[in-house]
């Protein structure tokens, strides 16, 4: 029989076993169920007269939980489909023979995994959790019943119907006579009767996940008030995004939630992420959440509208996801809480969100404008619950899960609410919408959307169907917002330029672009500069292996007419675009006549070589990337000269040179030109644990982090680059005397064990500089860094202890007042010259730390995962 390898998609594969009956999805980014459907690998059939689905029965893991800026594992989807679909876990089902789904994957990707999956099967998990969102306990306990009904009475974990499998250093047996071994991170080898194949995961620079159905491209118009619909379909529908709508305002743009190819789906329409105001956000399932990451590339922080039920629910999943902690969300979006059925103002467009019953803490929202002699409105309810469904819930018994009477109808009438515009969830089953419920609605113009199949006859005559990419217009009047940012993107192109003279330039004409044009190749001179007002534009350079985007604003040519030079780049249009056509004798007259051309030169200089980084290369605001060339300067390191601490609280990248990275005498690796360091301390405000040394005379750009900390698409590709840096590092080869975490040490509870991980992670680094002799302060760095972190955890651990009512709190902090005593006193016979060697610092870890992780963190992690906390 052997082993079955199938190449699915990019980052996808397929590998089955016939005879030890598996059969793994590797690899499981947004829409992975949608690929496998495509390649004929889940197919209907029928067992025992039941229906159901073929498909995976295990999921393989990718190390990483980002690549090239997208999500690689999400496998809720994957999951609901083997334990729903497949009927796995479905009572009497043939296919329920009491195995469960398996995961595999490295240890941390397995627990934020679990973890994720947990917040997207139940969202907010306590009464407590939804307090903490600012609901009132009243409320709270109401929403919790509601939850239970959901649930069937008891939030699982995850646990109870997933296995894991993790992979460590050497091989491990997933089945009978079939091993599993890391070859290097994201490439596996599997093993069977002799026969041995290999997945690779890795995506190439450039490469991005697929999209399964096409989409074309179409032109969008700004009306004044118009709604784009941009997805009709649900997480499983191969042929359609899932539901979502763009809603254009007085020439601004707000997406209604983030589904799976929101990349794809912007390109298509012509719509560059720089053009996006913000998103109303319903929920936090995968299929109106996926695309989450597109917006956290942006050039500045979007503005995030939801109730701070909703946001707080799709922070913990995100944070899960990807393992930060939850008061990271607010570095990546401009939080704009909004208040439960209550009319909000954001510069005219007025939103009121209204409460869902889902699994998962839901809003809808109804929004709203004044125009002639009345209101214009469009509805967006995603996701509902039908009536007849919730209608089952009703109890008159206030101790049992669901809801009373007078929350039903108070639910029924919100649903009631006209519009001259609604889109509905139909997707029916037990937790969505049905079109009945609306037959008798008074809106003028109902859309019926999310779901997987086709309209029935009945469904036709309650309501429409909306196509990717159509428009309803509810207050026509083209937006004069092109030429507005036209204005906007030069006054910060050509600072200190009089309003004249801008006015000018702006005078000219817009034209389009086709996708798929070649706008300026590499080597060619331009006869304008054109200034980009809308779309995405692919900057290549491939013998450099250069590929990036830029952002609207960006100018194209500029710096070529100038200089009287050929063309550094190949430019191509990968949507639609809107272009300003700047007459070059114009430009150049302008920038001499305001003695500009020596900051242009200087700018266009440093803004070349950045544009070579990976950092930078799919571009910045034009704004945001003044600022930093402004503020940017060149540092020199001679060969052998280690960088000291001053110049590591600023992001470096190197120019020319190179720099070796270390851990005590272990060097990790060399970085080379365009390589960057020093984003610990300039953008996550926490301690280098490497050493680094010039290993030839080195030329960087050093960039203060203040400049920086606030551009979510750098800081996001710094965090891709720790993370791929960790994967790494946990997969070498370590000394023996490394302290190694492990699934003993877990307590289960996300955020506390990120915070041992970190502990360890400095006691590790710690170990491994004390053999060296001479400078001492590398060493006193680090434990001045354990001694900071243990302070900042304690403090942390405590509240989450009292939040919770943890009845063990006042032995507990005695606890921590010891141990913190130990490691002050540790710190400073270093300080005064005592160096212990590596064995005896490791024995007063294990002894300090992970012996209070065992004994005593365990025991209030089983009280939180009692709560239901994880």
């Amino acid at each position: 029989m052997g082993i079955h390898k199938v190449d699915v998609a990019k980052g996808i594969q397929w590998i089955e076993v016939p005879e030890a009956g598996l059969r793994i999805l590797c690899g499981c980014p947004s829409d992975a169920v949608k690929h496998l459907i495509k390649r004929g690998l889940i197919l209907k059939q029928e067992i025992k007269g039941v229906t159901c689905e073929t498909g995976p029965n295990t999921i393989l893991l990718s190390d990483l939980p980002v690549q090239n800026g997208e999500f690689a594992n999400l496998a809720e989807f994957p999951v609901l489909q083997m334990l729903y679909l497949q009927g796995l876990i479905l009572p009497g089902h043939p296919n329920n023979t009491g195995r469960k789904p398996l995961l595999i994957g490295s240890a941390d990707q397995l627990e934020s995994q679990m973890r994720y999956i947990y917040r997207g099967n139940y969202g907010l998990v306590s009464r407590e959790e939804i307090m903490e969102a600012g609901i009132s306990a009243d409320q709270a306990t109401e929403m919790m019943r509601l939850k239970l009904a959901f649930a069937f009475g008891r939030i699982k974990p995850t646990r109870d119907f997933l296995e894991t499998r993790g992979v460590g250093e050497g091989s491990v047996e997933i089945a009978a006579g079939v091993h599993l071994r890391r070859v290097q991170p994201n490439v596996f080898e599997f093993t069977h009767g002799g026969e041995t194949v290999i997945v690779d995961l890795n995506l190439k620079p450039g490469e991005t996940y697929e999209c399964p159905y096409p989409l074309g491209y179409r032109r969008f118009v700004q009306e004044y008030f118009s709604i784009i619909h941009s997805g009709d379909g649900d997480g499983w529908d191969v042929n359609r995004p899932a539901m979502s709508s763009i809603i254009t305002y007085q020439g601004r743009i707000y997406l209604i939630d983030a589904g799976p190819q929101l990349s794809h789906i912007m390109a298509a329409l012509g719509i560059g992420i720089e053009q996006i105001d913000g998103i109303f956000h319903t929920h936090g399932h995968d299929d109106h959440f996926a695309g989450l990451t597109v917006l956290m590339r942006a050039g500045r922080r979007i503005n995030y509208y939801a109730t701070p039920l909703v946001r707080t629910s799709v922070a913990k999943k995100l944070t899960a996801l990807l393992g930060m902690e939850e008061e990271r969300f607010a570095d990546f979006f401009n939080i704009c809480d909004l208040e439960m059925d209550t009319w909000a103002d954001i510069e005219g467009l007025e939103v009121m969100p209204v409460f869902s019953p889902h699994p998962v803490e839901t809003n809808l929202f109804v929004f709203r404008t004044l125009c002639g002699d009345g209101y214009r409105s469009y509805a967006h309810f995603a996701d509902i619950v039908s009536m007849q469904v919730l209608e089952g819930m009703v109890t008159d018994q206030a101790n049992l899960p669901g809801l009373d009477r007078r929350a039903f109808e108070r639910i029924r009438s919100a649903y009631m609410v006209p519009a001259d515009v609604k889109k509905i969830d139909i997707g029916g089953g037990l937790i969505h919408g049905a079109a009945e419920d609306f037959r008798h609605d008074a809106t003028k113009r109902i859309l019926l959307a999310h779901r997987a199949s086709e309209l029935t006859a009945v469904e036709k005559e309650i309501g429409s169907s909306a196509a990717f990419g159509t428009t309803d217009v509810l207050v026509a009047g083209l937006s004069e917002g092109l030429r507005r940012h036209a204005f906007s993107y030069l006054e910060a192109h050509l600072p200190g330029v009089p309003l004249h003279q801008l006015r000018m330039l702006v005078n000219h004409p817009v034209t389009e672009i086709n996708p798929g044009a070649i706008i300026l190749k590499e080597g060619e001179i331009p006869q304008d500069v054109l200034l980009l007002l809308s779309g995405r534009v692919e900057r290549i350079r491939t013998r450099d292996d250069l590929f990036g985007h830029l952002p609207a604003g960006a100018m194209i040519g500029d710096q070529a007419i100038l200089d009287q030079r050929p063309a550094t780049h190949t430019y191509r249009a990968s949507s639609f675009l809107r272009v300003m056509h700047l007459p070059a004798s114009l430009y150049a007259e302008v920038v001499k006549r305001n003695k500009l051309l020596d900051h242009r030169r200087h700018a266009s200089a440093l803004s070349k070589f950045l544009d070579t980084t990976n950092l930078f290369g799919d571009g910045l605001p034009v704004a945001v990337l003044g600022r930093i060339l402004d503020g940017a300067s060149e540092q020199r390191f001679q060969a052998g000269e280690v960088i000291d601490d001053q110049h590591l609280q600023v992001l470096n990248i190197i120019r020319s040179g190179s720099i070796e990275r270390a851990i005590g005498d272990r060097v990790l690796d060399i970085l080379k030109a365009r390589d960057v360091f020093g984003e610990e301390g300039a953008i996550f405000k926490v301690p280098c644990l490497f050493r680094l040394r010039a290993r030839e005379e080195t030329v960087v750009i050093q960039i203060p982090g203040k400049l920086i900390e606030d551009v979510p698409i750098l800081r996001w590709k710094l965090l891709e680059n720790q993370q791929q840096r960790s994967a790494r590092m946990n997969h070498d080869e370590h000394p023996a005397s490394r302290v190694v975490w492990n699934e003993a040490v877990s307590i289960h509870v996300a955020r506390m064990d990120k915070h041992h991980m970190k502990l360890i992670e400095i006691a590790n680094a710690v170990v491994e500089n004390l053999p060296r002799d001479g400078n001492r302060k590398p060493l006193e760095s680090l434990f001045d860094a354990l001694v900071d972190y243990t302070k900042y955890h304690f403090d942390a651990e405590e509240k989450l202890m009292t939040s919770y009512g943890y009845p063990g709190f006042e032995d507990h902090h005695r606890k921590h007042l010891e141990l913190l005593v130990e490691v002050t006193e540790y710190r400073d016979r270093i300080v005064s010259g005592e160096v212990p060697d590596q064995t005896s610092f490791q024995r007063f870890f294990e002894a300090w730390l992970i012996r209070h992780i065992l004994e005593e963190d365990q025991k209030y992690g089983a009280f939180l995962n009692s709560m239901g906390v994880y």
